[in-house]
């Protein structure tokens, strides 16, 4: 799920190598903390959120009903 993330994260931003990627499991969900560049939180968050809601949509379908768990992306400051 990760690579998955940094598929889509990566290409929208202007540093890229910034992209860092934190798994959080706990009992009944899973989440994956996304933390960029601070130049480029506006550019992964998106106008109302659109851009950051379409990756949480992408990755949530794909991820289904993973173990059991629910998967969760919070983008940190």
């Amino acid at each position: 799920m990760e690579q998955l993330i940094q598929t889509i994260v990566k290409p929208l931003v202007d540093h890229p190598e910034s992209v860092q990627i934190e798994k959080d499991e706990q009992d009944t969900r899973i989440a994956y903390k996304l933390s960029v560049h601070p130049e480029d939180m506006g550019k992964i968050i998106g106008k109302q959120g659109r851009v950051a809601g379409a990756i949480r949509t992408i990755v949530t379908s794909a991820a289904g009903s993973h173990r059991g768990k629910r998967v969760y992306i919070d983008i940190v400051d």
